[in-house]
């Protein structure tokens, strides 16, 4: 569960076969991607979340910088702490798997339709021959993402987190134990269509990628800011549909480097091929830095 949401109450299956939940046991957390979550360590502060001003109510003021019913925001702290720590640890013991085998692994993050699985079909057709590709697929339901990839040829994984809105890193893990990612290869986890809570769990990847269409609004990035901060490429997607559209790309752009100035951009069109050759350059160098490692 995360505290945001409330997320978890459903059935996590895996490729259609139910999984329990188990607790992870604490340990230390020996590094991972960069997320974006409340940085103090002091005792939080009883407070109440919201903030008023005319024509404006701001429920995430408090030490938590969120709300929940029913909890305070010392409580929503400390669970958000527990859970993401117990999480952490299990996302170090991913990176470490995947380090072994010199995968390199990324997780792929967007709102729902910005065209994840379209963008990975046409990476994985243009690879083939140059680097071997797994992919793991995240929906709440369905095995529609899955059957996609398997129909390129490359192995792929359907994890359904029932109510869940996110993968976290022991989803993950199970789905290594069941798809042990080729060596030396690109490991491409397809997150939960979500903008918000897939910005705090780290899955053991090397890097998160945030997915922009130009089909959204270009102010994606100021609304959801977490997803663009914890992120180390933007694709702003379908890009060959600027001409019908009133999206101002440079406005987008400008938007996601305000909250995140280290963020690469590549702007891209699984349609068109634009953009293809530099994302392509961009995983083949990552690769080659997991094989020497």
């Amino acid at each position: 569960m995360c505290t945001v949401c409330g997320c978890g109450g459903g059935t996590l299956t895996i490729d259609g076969r139910a999984v329990p939940m188990r607790a992870p046991a604490k340990a230390h957390n020996e590094g991972g991607t960069r997320t974006w979550r409340p940085a103090a360590d002091t005792p939080p502060v009883e407070t109440e979340a919201v903030h008023a001003t005319p024509g404006h109510l701001h429920f995430g003021h408090g030490p938590a910088h969120a709300h929940a019913p029913g909890l305070s925001q010392g409580e929503m702290v400390r669970i958000e702490r527990d859970i993401l720590g117990k999480n952490d640890a299990l996302a170090a013991a991913n990176r470490r798997r995947l380090a072994e085998r010199g995968v390199f692994a990324l997780n792929l993050v967007s709102s729902p339709g910005s065209g994840k699985t379209t963008l990975l079909v046409e990476t994985i057709r243009r690879l083939a021959g140059r680097l071997p590709v797994a992919v793991v697929e995240g929906d709440q339901q369905t095995e529609f993402d899955a059957e996609r990839i398997r129909a390129t040829g490359a192995p792929a994984l359907q994890i359904n987190t029932g109510k869940g809105c996110h993968l976290d890193a022991h989803m993950v893990g199970r789905a290594l134990d069941e798809l042990p990612p080729p060596q030396n290869g690109l490991l491409l986890i397809e997150n939960v269509g979500n903008l918000v809570c897939p910005a705090a769990f780290d899955l053991g990847e090397a890097h998160k990628v945030v997915i922009l269409s130009v089909t959204e609004g270009e102010d994606k990035p100021l609304k959801y800011p977490d997803m663009f901060a914890a992120a180390d490429l933007m694709l702003l997607s379908k890009v060959d549909l600027l001409p019908h559209l009133s999206f101002d790309a440079g406005r987008a752009v400008d938007y996601a480097l305000r909250v995140n100035p280290k963020l690469r951009v590549i702007r891209c069109s699984a349609t068109s091929g634009e953009g293809f050759d530099d994302w392509l350059a961009w995983i083949e160098a990552g690769a080659t830095r997991a094989r020497n490692r």
